[in-house]
Parts: C-alpha cells; sequence; structure tokens
C-alpha cells in the first residue's frame, strides 16, 4: 500500500507565495478542473519568454516554414516531460530537486544544482535582453539603459510579497492573455498561407541538415523543454494537493494526477499555438520573396510595420515582446528559490534570489550590447537557449529514474510505454546537443 508524506505545503519562495488551493471533494468536475488549473499556466510561461522569440523569428526569417515541425515536436516532448515533473510532486509530496539531493551522491547532488543554476541564468539573460529590447523599441532608449531599467523587476517582485498563489497565476495569465491578443492580432495583418503552414509541420531530416537549422532546432528544443521548469512544476503543483486529505488507496491522489495533468497538457498547448503564431508570423512577413531575410529580432520590429501596412503592428510587437519578458520574471524567480530550498537547503527572501540571478545575468548582457553593438541582441538570445538545450539532459535523467522508481512510486510509477518514450527522448535530445557540439568543433 502507497504511503504518502504528511507536509501539507510546498516550498515555495516564501516572499512571494505559499499555501494550497482547497478543492472540495464533492466539487463538480468542471468545478475541480478550474481548481486545479493554474501550475501548468505557471510554468508555459518559461515557453513564451524572449528567448522563443528570438529562435522562432530567425527560424521562420531564414527557412521559412520548415521549423515549425521543431515547435510542434519540442512541444509534445515538454507535455511528456511535464507531465513527469507533475506525478512526481503529487505521488512524493517531494519537489525533483529534493529527490536530487536526497537520491544522490553529495558530488552528483551539487553538479545536478550547478547545471540547473546555469539553465536559470541562461533564461534570466533571456528575459533581461528581451525586455531590454522592448524598452528600447517602445521608449526610444538605449539598450544599454533598456538592461539597465530590467533590473527595476527586483520592485515588481517585492510587490507580490504576501501574494497567494492564485494571485500570482491571476498576473501571469494576463500577462499571456495580452501575449495571445497581440500576437494573433499581428497573423491577421499578415494573412499567412494555410498551406505553407501545414507543409511545414511535415517532419523532415532534411529540413535541419543544414549547420544553421540544427542551431536554430536545438535553440527552439532548449527555449520550449526548459530544465528548471522540470524541477519548478514538480513544486508548484502541490499548491493542489493536502496531503492530509490522500486516502491511503490512492484514490485523491489519482484524481490529483488526472486533473493536473488536464491543466499541463491544455497549458503547454496554449504555449505551443502562441510559439508555432511568432515563427508563422516571422516566416509570413519576412520570407516571402522580396521580404528580406531578417535574422535578428529587433529588426523584425521595424520591418514588421511595412510588411503589415499598420504601425500598430510593430507596437504590438514590442507590448508582447515586453509581456513575455516580465511574466518569465515571476516563474524563473519561484524555479530560482525551488532549486536553491531544494539542492542546498537554503531559504532566502525572493527579492534576495531576485537580485542573485538577475545580477549574474546583467553582467553578460551589459558587455554584450556594449561590446557587440545593438544588432548582437538576437545572437546572444539564441545562443541563451542553445545554452537550456545543453542542460536539459541533466535534468531529465533523474526525472527518468525517479518517476520509473516503484518503490518510491508505488502504483503511480511509470508504465512501461512511458518509460521507453521519454528514454527515447532523453536518446534524441542528448544525441541532437552532441551532434551540434561536434559539428562546432570539427565541422
Amino acid at each position: 500500500m502507497l504511503k504518502l508524506p504528511t507536509n501539507a505545503t510546498a516550498p515555495f519562495c516564501p516572499s512571494a507565495v505559499s499555501g494550497t488551493v482547497n478543492v472540495p471533494e464533492n466539487d463538480p468536475l468542471w468545478k475541480k478542473i478550474l481548481r486545479y488549473a493554474g501550475p501548468g499556466l505557471l510554468v508555459s510561461v518559461g515557453y513564451m519568454d524572449p528567448g522563443n522569440w528570438a529562435t522562432a523569428i530567425q527560424g521562420g526569417s531564414q527557412f521559412g516554414y520548415d521549423l515549425l515541425f521543431v515547435v510542434v515536436l519540442s512541444s509534445l516532448a515538454a507535455i511528456v516531460l511535464q507531465c513527469l515533473s507533475m506525478r512526481l510532486g503529487i505521488v512524493t509530496g517531494k519537489d525533483l530537486a529534493v529527490h536530487c539531493r536526497e537520491q544522490y551522491s553529495p558530488v552528483h547532488a551539487k553538479g545536478l544544482w550547478a547545471f540547473a543554476e546555469v539553465s536559470i541564468i541562461a533564461c534570466d539573460l533571456a528575459e533581461v535582453l528581451g525586455c531590454a529590447l522592448a524598452f528600447h523599441l517602445l521608449l526610444g532608449v538605449s539598450l544599454p539603459v533598456g538592461v539597465a531599467l530590467t533590473a527595476l523587476d527586483t520592485i515588481i517582485v517585492l510587490g507580490l510579497k504576501g501574494k497567494g498563489f492564485r494571485q500570482l497565476e491571476a498576473i501571469v495569465l494576463g500577462l499571456i492573455a495580452t501575449i495571445a491578443i497581440c500576437l494573433f492580432t499581428e497573423l491577421f495583418l499578415v494573412d499567412p498561407d494555410p498551406r505553407a503552414v501545414l507543409a511545414g509541420l511535415v517532419p523532415s531530416l532534411d529540413k535541419v541538415g543544414q549547420r544553421d537549422a540544427l542551431y536554430l532546432a536545438i535553440g527552439i528544443l532548449g527555449a520550449t523543454v526548459m530544465p528548471h521548469n522540470l524541477y519548478l512544476h514538480s513544486s508548484v503543483v502541490q499548491t493542489r494537493v493536502l496531503r492530509h486529505d490522500l486516502n491511503q488507496d490512492g484514490a485523491h491522489l489519482a484524481e490529483a494526477i488526472r486533473l493536473s495533468r488536464v491543466d499541463t497538457v491544455v497549458s503547454l498547448l496554449l504555449a505551443l499555438f502562441i510559439n508555432g503564431a511568432i515563427l508563422v508570423l516571422a516566416a509570413a512577413a519576412f520570407y516571402k520573396p522580396g521580404g528580406g531575410n531578417v535574422m535578428d529580432i529587433d529588426q523584425a520590429y521595424y520591418l514588421l510595420a511595412p510588411v503589415a501596412g499598420t504601425a500598430a503592428a510593430a507596437i504590438l510587437f514590442g507590448l508582447a515582446l515586453l509581456a513575455s519578458g516580465q511574466s518569465s520574471t515571476f516563474t524563473g524567480t519561484i524555479a530560482g528559490q525551488v532549486i536553491m530550498e531544494g539542492f542546498l537547503k537554503l531559504r532566502i527572501p525572493c527579492w534576495q534570489r531576485r537580485l542573485i540571478t538577475r545580477g549574474l545575468a546583467l553582467g553578460p548582457a551589459m558587455i554584450g550590447v556594449l561590446t557587440l553593438g545593438d544588432h548582437a541582441i538576437g545572437k546572444m538570445l539564441v545562443g541563451s537557449q542553445v545554452v537550456l538545450s545543453l542542460q536539459l539532459p541533466f535534468a531529465m535523467y533523474p526525472l527518468i529514474r525517479l518517476t520509473g522508481r516503484h518503490d518510491l512510486m508505488g502504483q503511480f510509477g511509470n508504465k512501461w510505454w512511458t518509460t521507453v518514450l521519454s528514454w527515447f527522448l532523453f536518446v534524441v535530445i542528448s544525441s541532437a546537443n552532441a551532434w551540434m557540439v561536434w559539428q562546432a568543433l570539427f565541422g
């Protein structure tokens, strides 16, 4: 019989979110689905950050719709892995970082912690660059000033002090809605070719045969299947589970997993549509004959207005980019705290964690824009997402191993087909990363 932990709350950043959302047992199904909605949405925000924008815009402008299938397959892989993460957190009452600390030797655990921190810094670098570019485009400030302005988001995190988890989810939902409205309005303005979009959905190794195409595909993969989000989801999902309500036969546990799976799948499908929309927008606007070969995200802003026929398209682009950076800031802060507490048993206020992460990202961002110039932002954004992809196997391996252990997961351990699919994804992603590194060094 499955024994369940008795902790009642998840290890959230104490300055930002805390507690659980009550889910009464006698509620109708639709109410339960709504009450369980939220953690998946919070995680999906990471798949809409400025790094996704940069990889999708460069991919669409350089290769048209050819890499659209990479966005779709990466999102499906993210759904599989996030469902594993969700199940680990619900069943055991502990997040992935805590399990890594408890199940591995101190040396191995510290190594995994280091890789997780690198992924958070790489993600935050993308947020800094994206928000700096948005400030530059919307306010007319220089990029170095825009980078400096991103340091002020610590004030936003401080403003969340004492807020409940639902309030944070509502803020994130508002930012996601802003991104979606802006993007789909722009799609309407540029009017993409439906047949070309469908052709781009067909997988093909030939489409990623070129070195540049493979590099962008790896960037799209890293931007979509973010490693630190696997740690985050296993923690935030516990806000929907009151441990003392879970009976020993696992009935409530099974229901919690089913309803959380709905939240995860729906939220990540929303992220898929948004990421696909960015690539389709770039392909439709810039890959047409005479439309130019836009390689950088900042060029897209200036060229979008004449292509779409209205200046509103460029403004919507800037607003959506700013919203994507700010929404990712919230989730990055919580993910950093979850990882720090889980691996190191170290709890500090959220604003201090935000300062540490942002401080580590501001330096490379400022050096990049000062030494490489304004047009280096696109290259740095794509590079940061490639770094995320390189870190991904180090989060996938313990997740797949832990969820496959029936002594830990009981009846909720991975089924054989889940195990096969998960390890297949691990091999494919690791091999793609290794091939890219080989080509970079010896190709």
